[in-house]
């Protein structure tokens, strides 16, 4: 079985899925020879015109340029420089509307020339047979060269992949779109040069074969070709049938060799690399010449020019300026202007796009001559448009995806392979604009995956920054431990301690001392305090006793009085606060209650204190007066019956909470029996003490009025009996708690009682012989 190339050079062609064969329209431009458009009074530089990156700007406004002279510059494959078409001043660098479907600006230099056309300094190869392959890629790559077939695509980025990997080159010479002759009459007017360029690329590549396609259309340019081919240089001319499009890279591989490019690749993925035969003309001029890419061949046609044909046009033209040099007649009702063939091309927003290195036509078409489609109507499923795709694809389910946005459907239907040649649009009955629902869904596609990206990136360079701080703070903490650890053994070595223990240690040692000192300083201010104390109050008492009078006793007396209230005021207080408690919680109405035989039980020991302070100098003195005397008693024996009252209202308000509560404790309740018993004994012996005090002075004086002392002796018997009853009473209320609870001795309690009943008792019977004495 032979061979794929030596089936290729005898002479075997294949064909493609699809395709049409539309007018062709040629005729109209490809008569005439190319001419040169001339210098424009101003040039606009995008600063893309290529697929890839913008290269960096190397000038500034108000430079001056020469010929040649690069613009931008770039150190990746895929940048390719811009040059200045011709020498001029950089004017502005803005933004301007390029040549492309969207109509968006982008970042422009615009050069106003000087119209002398000036050269710079040229680096030329005319050796380039000796040279070695990568320098020549890269002197193609710095003289940026991108395709001129329209799709842009770095020359020397294709050729670096396909170093090793192809075996085939091949050069695009179909043209297979209507209207476009650029091509034709370049291999027309310059084959040799053509044909030098492919010589170039053939030492730069190494192929086992080179063959140029071309359709059988071009009759004139094939035989301008095979005059300059010779046979050692081992390039085959191939016609292929015309046939649109034919001249795309996939469908012109299938054609020639016979092998199918897979979805979504190139062709050197299957050893064969393609250059349009307008980029080997390129490739001769940058490497024999020395000249970079700042003009391409444009066709001008089209009925609405008067003068038709193709033209050398500096990159950065305005279209403007070759519609007005070239004749343009604008149709009345419908003007267009489009950039490109009638199937690929696309309509620009308006004349001021200027021209680039993807820019092969300009078809200024009247509306009888390109029909405008007027609106779009419903697909019909006919099925034309899938039988007419060159990729083999569904192009009615991808329109129906695109149009409903559902771009994962668009991709799963492999959108991307489509080439975007308008023959399903051509064929379509419903004139549905199929590609440009391509494009979009295209361009939303590609937008989606560059900021998928460009999250990934961020991504990365956020984990990259977590993890170079987690490896900066590890680094620093080992440093630091090190350093302490350095530290400690070096003071290991020398006999001392860490340095920073050691402070540690010499600042609480100076805190501890500090507070030592302030402990032993206390005591010592407080006996110098006292001591002061002491000398000014024994002072100013000598100073009393020398200047003033003796009034002890009336002060006292005031002083009683003043206690005396105070006690009302506490009783009072108690038995309100004990009688509003009743209605609380049981444990509220104990510790009320607790409070308040605290509050008698303190009374009645200042009471007890104060009788017997007072009683030795009115027994002793014969000077008291009788009166006072009397007074006095009045006020013990009033005292008397109010803490026998008190004690009374103490045993009938607190028993009662402990009787019915459950929840108290019998241990504090016989605590509360025994404190009022005690204050009950303690008030009839206040009592007796009174009683036994007061009567001499009574006696001794005959002033005291004898009614007013029978009234005194009545009202202490009934207090007497008053606090007899009140301490009988405490003493069976308080039994029962006391006998209910385990911790209590019974015994104790009872002779508690009968002693209590006792002193109540003897308490009545000194008051009755007070009396009778009295009288």
């Amino acid at each position: 079985m032979l061979s794929i190339i030596e089936q290729i050079k005898q002479g075997k062609l294949w064909d493609f899925h699809g395709g049409i064969h539309p007018a062709e329209n040629k005729d109209l431009s490809n008569k005439s020879p190319i001419v040169n458009a001339g210098i424009p009074q101003e040039l606009v530089l995008p600063l893309k015109q290529h697929i890839g990156s913008k290269g960096d700007i190397i000038v500034a406004v108000g430079d001056k340029v020469q010929k040649g002279q690069p613009l931008t510059q770039g150190d990746i494959a895929m940048c390719v420089p811009v040059h200045a078409p011709t020498s001029g001043t950089i004017t502005a660098i803005e933004q301007r509307t390029t040549a492309h479907p969207s109509g968006l600006s982008d970042l422009c230099i615009v050069i106003a020339p000087d119209q002398q056309d000036t050269w710079c300094d040229k680096t030329t190869y005319a050796d380039y047979e000796d040279r070695d392959p990568a320098e020549l890629i890269d002197a193609i790559r710095l003289n940026g060269i991108a395709g001129l077939g329209g799709a842009g695509f770095p020359t020397a980025r294709k050729l670096q992949g396909g170093l090793g990997n192809v075996d085939i080159l091949i050069i695009n010479a179909a043209e297979c779109e209507p209207y476009i002759t650029a091509d034709d009459r370049l291999m027309r007017d310059y084959a040799e040069e053509v044909i030098e360029g492919v010589r170039i690329l053939r030492h730069i590549i190494s192929p086992k074969l080179t063959i140029i396609g071309i359709e059988d259309n071009k009759p004139e340019a094939i035989q301008a070709l095979e005059q300059h081919v010779k046979e050692d240089d081992n390039i085959l001319i191939r016609v292929v049938p015309t046939k649109y499009p034919s001249g795309s890279s996939k469908q012109l591989v299938k054609i020639l060799t016979g092998r199918e490019v897979p979805s979504q690749s190139r062709s050197t993925s299957v050893g064969v690399i393609m250059q349009n035969v307008g980029t080997a003309f390129a490739i001769k001029r940058a490497i024999i010449d020395g000249e970079p890419l700042i003009e391409r061949v444009v066709t001008l046609t089209g009925e609405a020019f008067k003068e038709r044909g193709n033209v050398f046009a500096m990159l950065g033209t305005p279209i403007a300026y070759l519609l007005d040099k070239f004749g343009y007649k604008a149709d009345k009702k419908h003007p267009r202007v489009i950039i490109g063939g009638s199937l690929m091309g696309f309509t620009l927003p308006h004349s001021n796009v200027p021209i680039t290195k993807m820019t092969n036509c300009i078809l200024a078409p009247k509306r009888k001559e390109l029909p405008l489609h007027t609106y779009e109507m419903a697909c019909i499923r006919c099925s034309a448009c899938a039988d007419v795709c060159p990729s083999s694809l569904l192009p009615q389910q991808l329109q129906w995806y695109a149009k409903d946005q559902n771009y994962e459907k668009c991709e799963e239907y492999n959108l991307q392979d489509c080439i975007e040649c308008g023959a399903c649009a051509y064929v379509c009955p419903s004139e549905i604009p199929l590609v440009q629902y391509y494009r979009q869904a295209k361009a939303e596609i590609w937008a989606r995956s560059q900021d998928e990206i460009n999250a990934e990136r961020a991504r990365q360079r956020f984990e990259a920054k977590q993890a170079r701080m987690d490896r900066d703070k590890a680094e620093r903490e080992n440093r630091f431990k090190k350093a302490a650890e350095t530290r400690r053994e070096e003071m290991a070595k020398t006999g001392g301690d860490d340095a920073v223990a050691a402070a540690i240690a010499r600042v609480k040692a100076k805190q501890a001392a500090a507070q030592s000192e302030k402990t032993e300083v206390k005591p010592a201010v407080a006996a110098a305090i006292a001591a002061a104390k002491a000398k000014q109050a024994a002072s100013a008492q000598g100073a009393t006793s020398e200047t003033l009078p003796d009034n002890s006793e009336m002060a006292k007396l005031r002083e009683e009085r003043k206690r005396q209230a105070r006690e009302r005021k506490a009783e009072k207080e108690a038995v309100e606060s004990t009688t509003s408690a009743s209605s609380n919680d049981s444990k509220k109405d104990a510790v009320a209650a607790a409070i308040a035989r605290a509050k008698a039980k303190k009374a009645q020991q200042a009471q007890q204190a104060q009788s017997e302070s007072t009683s030795e100098p009115v027994a002793e003195t014969e000077a008291v007066d009788p009166k006072k005397a009397a007074v006095a008693a009045a006020v013990a024996r009033a005292k008397a019956r109010k803490a026998a009252q008190q004690a009374e209202a103490q045993s009938e308000v607190t028993p009662k909470p402990v009787a019915k509560t459950e929840d108290v404790d019998p241990k504090k309740a016989a605590v509360a029996a025994a404190v009022a018993r005690a204050k009950a004994r303690k008030a009839a012996q206040q009592a007796e003490a009174q009683s036994e005090t007061t009567p001499e002075p009574v006696a001794e004086t005959e002033a005291v009025d004898p009614k007013k002392a029978a009234v005194a002796a009545a009202v202490a018997r009934a207090k007497a009996r008053k606090a007899a009853q009140q301490a009988e009473a405490q003493s069976e209320t308080t039994s029962e708690p006391v006998a209910e609870t385990e911790a209590v001795d019974p015994k104790k309690a009872a002779v508690a009682a009968a002693v209590a009943r006792a002193k109540a008792r003897k308490s009545g019977t000194t008051g009755r012989s007070a009396i009778r004495s009295y009288i």
